[in-house]
This record gives C-alpha cells, structure tokens and sequence, in this order.
C-alpha cells in the first residue's frame, strides 16, 4: 500500500521507521540528522547506527528516499531493520559480526518528497543531481541535470545556492561515519530505471574510472561467485549515462587515502513491474514501484542476500582487500572487463 496522511503530516514509511527505532530502542542508536519544513509539517531526516563503535571498524551505510515517489528502496532498507532486530535474539553470528561492523541506516532522505509523492524535495530540486559538480561530457538534456527552474523534473538548484538540506545531510552522515573509517561502503536504493537491477558505482560524472576499481571488481567477483544467481548488472553509473550533481560522485571525491569508501547504488528496474501490470504506468508510484503486495514481497525478499553480502563482507575484509601485485592484476582485469563489457 502507497498512502500518506497529508492532513497529520505522516507517510506509512515514516511510520514505520519510527516503531522499528522505538521497539528497537536497546539496540539501534538513533538521532535527528535535519529536519525538512514543508508548509505546516516538520519531517525529521532520522538516522540510525547498530554495531561496533570502535573508529577503524569497517562500516556500511543503507540509505533510501533520496527520490520520493521510490519507496520501495526505503522499504527494503525497513525490512531489512526489522530483520535484524529479530535475529539478534538468537543468531549468535550476527552479533559477532557486529562486535566488528557497524551498519548505518538512512532510510528516508528525502521525507517531504515522499510524503507529497513527488521526486523531488519540497523545493523542487531532484536531490541526486544537487551536488556541485559538473559531468564532463554530455548529459542527457533535462535528464543530466538541468538548472532552468524546478517547473520540469530533474532540477538541480540555482547555481551557486546552498545544497538543499536532505543532500547536506546525506553528505554529513557519510562524512562523518564512513569516510572517516579504513574501509566502509555505502548502498542508496532506487527505482524506476531498466528490464533488470543494477549495482552502479562511481562515476556519474566522467568515463574515467574510479580509483578503487579494483576492489570494486573483487568485490563483484567475491558477490558473484558466492550467489551465482544474483540478479545484478554490475556497472559504472557512466556505462548507462552522465549525470551533473550526483551526490555518491561528490562523496567519493571527498574520501581521503588511506581509507576506502566504495559507495553503490542499487537500481531496480521498474519496467518489468510494469510490463506484468501495465495499468501501473497511469499512476506517479506505479511507475517506481511494484504495487501488488505479492510483488512487492518477491522484490524485498530478492535483495536481502546482498545487504547480507555487505556486512559479511565488511566483517572479513582481512581476508579479501587486495595489496600490491595482486591489486595491479586486478585493476587490469578490471578495466579490460568493463572496458568490451559495458552492461554486465
């Protein structure tokens, strides 16, 4: 069910994050990262942190809502809470790995722009294309970015003004609990593009290639050979189009050595939703989200290995991150891999 309660200034996503924090109150640490005013509602931008506070332990961060009318990334990042809360009543491996890891949860951006069941935020402006940065190359007209005003969809905001409050708080948490740690990866959840899901990661804004190409292949390679049949395409954001503003590209250049930060997006492709239930394309939320409950279930239960992938990952990272001669291969077979293979 997509719904929200326009008049007490509730959405069925929020609510639910609030009785997860709540019932979860021993173990999640939660805060108000900004609060995002919207005629005569407040909605807070909450995040939550579960797991080891030492500051060398690897970190994941879970993040969703950055696009209003997606709310299926923000309900996979909720069930996957939920999940958590109920197995570590009994999973003792769990809670070995989180003496180790901590995981970082943001589940709704962009709170006013679900709540109004729009893209963008309550301003107007398509928070993934709000950074500074500029694609170097051609952008798709509008859909690139575009700073002619927040009357057409993918705004970017006035040159020169201030990043919006939900973008600058996204940037904030990842500041200050990912970059600043040895080795920590962000996952931001979307939909609403493509047959398939996609795993893209850095760059949006350029063809060249990021830094940390090759532990962003081990990493696909580690996924693949341990769940064969992933649904994933795993890609640089590029290899589909450039793009002014993206937040993880303006993250990613913010990140120091020697600590890693390999920030992904997980894309899920709408348009097979669709095509199974066509009249979904007359409706904003049909267009983003699988409607039917039975969907919407396989959906959620078809990407839960892969948050597990990162946190196990993340756990044993002594054993995989790649040094020296061996790093060298990699970033050969790398970038010879996406290279002649530029959508798998």
């Amino acid at each position: 069910m997509i719904e929200s309660n326009m008049a007490s200034g509730s959405f069925v996503e929020l609510d639910d994050l609030k009785a997860i924090l709540a019932e979860g109150a021993g173990r999640f640490e939660s805060r108000t990262v900004a609060e995002v005013p919207v005629g005569q509602h407040t909605f807070p931008i909450l995040s939550a942190t579960i797991g080891s506070n030492a500051p060398d332990a690897p970190a994941i961060g879970f993040f969703g809502g950055v696009h209003g009318l997606e709310r299926i990334g923000t309900q996979l990042i909720l069930d996957y809470m939920r999940a958590l809360l109920r197995r570590m009543e009994w999973d003792e491996q769990l809670h070995a790995q989180l003496r180790a890891v901590r995981l970082v949860f943001m589940p709704i951006v962009n709170p006013g722009g679900m709540w109004a069941g729009t893209r963008a935020n309550p301003n107007g402006v398509d928070l993934m294309r709000n950074a500074p940065q500029n694609a170097e190359g051609s952008a798709p007209f509008l859909a690139g970015g575009q700073r002619i005003g927040p009357w057409l969809p993918w705004y970017r905001g006035a040159r020169k003004s201030p990043m919006e409050i939900e973008s600058a708080a996204l940037l904030a948490t990842v500041k200050q609990e990912l970059m600043s740690r040895p080795l920590s990866f962000a996952l931001d959840c979307h939909s609403g593009f493509g047959w398939g899901d996609s795993i893209w990661f850095p760059y949006a804004r350029t063809v060249r290639q990021m830094q940390h190409l090759p532990e962003m292949y081990l990493l696909k390679t580690m996924f693949e050979q341990g769940y064969p049949h992933h649904p994933y395409v795993f890609e640089p954001q590029s290899h589909r189009y450039l793009l002014h503003g993206d937040l993880w590209d303006c993250a990613y250049d913010q990140a120091r050595p020697p600590n890693i930060f390999l920030p992904m997006t997980l894309e899920l492709g709408s348009w097979r939703w669709i095509k199974k239930n066509p009249r979904q394309i007359f409706t904003r939320a049909g267009i983003f989200n699988p409607i039917k409950a039975h969907r919407t279930a396989r959906v959620i239960r078809r990407h839960a290995s892969f948050f597990e992938f990162l946190t196990r990952a993340a756990f044993a990272s002594h054993r995989w991150l790649p040094q020296e001669e061996h790093r060298r291969q990699l970033l050969l077979r790398a970038t010879e891999h996406w290279r002649h293979r530029p959508a798998s």
